[in-house]
């Protein structure tokens, strides 16, 4: 009987104490903090560039040319390889009206290719930062200093 005993003692202590378990939780947020501010702004520069490049460039000659031929009908303005030649006509009066070639102008592109060289001023930009202390930030020398973009030219 002493078995039995301590066995429902046993029993009725397991029961009689009660286990409390605790659980913790966790809340996540985020906050702005603001640790510094920036300052950028523009400055234009200018630099020295050469140019070498080809210029071309055209006229034209102009030559009169007196033909003093009779013809039947308005001539029409042609091309002969870079040459175009314009007919001139008046009337003459003879007892009868003709058509009477008085002269041809002649007109010839000629193109000509000189090298060009001139010196120019191009301008460029390039940002500047300033890092500049917030309200809430430390002074500090090594945070104010300038950073300066790099130099295109190079």
């Amino acid at each position: 009987m002493l078995a039995a005993d301590s066995e429902q003692q046993s029993k009725g202590s397991i029961e009689d104490h009660k286990l409390t378990l605790l659980e913790e939780e966790l809340t996540v947020g985020k906050e702005a903090v603001e640790t510094g501010r920036l300052r950028v702004s523009k400055q234009t520069h200018t630099r020295e560039a050469s140019i070498d490049e080809n210029l071309l460039s055209e006229h034209a000659d102009i030559e009169r040319v007196p033909v003093g031929r009779q013809v039947f009908e308005m001539p029409l303005i042609r091309q002969e390889g870079d040459t175009t030649i314009v007919p001139i006509v008046e009337e003459v009066l003879h007892t009868e009206r003709r058509l009477f070639l008085k002269e041809e102008i002649k007109i010839t592109r000629r193109r000509t290719t000189e090298k060009f060289h001139d010196r120019v001023t191009l301008r460029y930009q390039e940002a500047v930062i300033t890092r500049v202390q917030s309200a809430t930030e430390p002074v500090d020398a090594a945070s104010t200093k300038e950073i300066e973009t790099p130099d295109p030219r190079e």
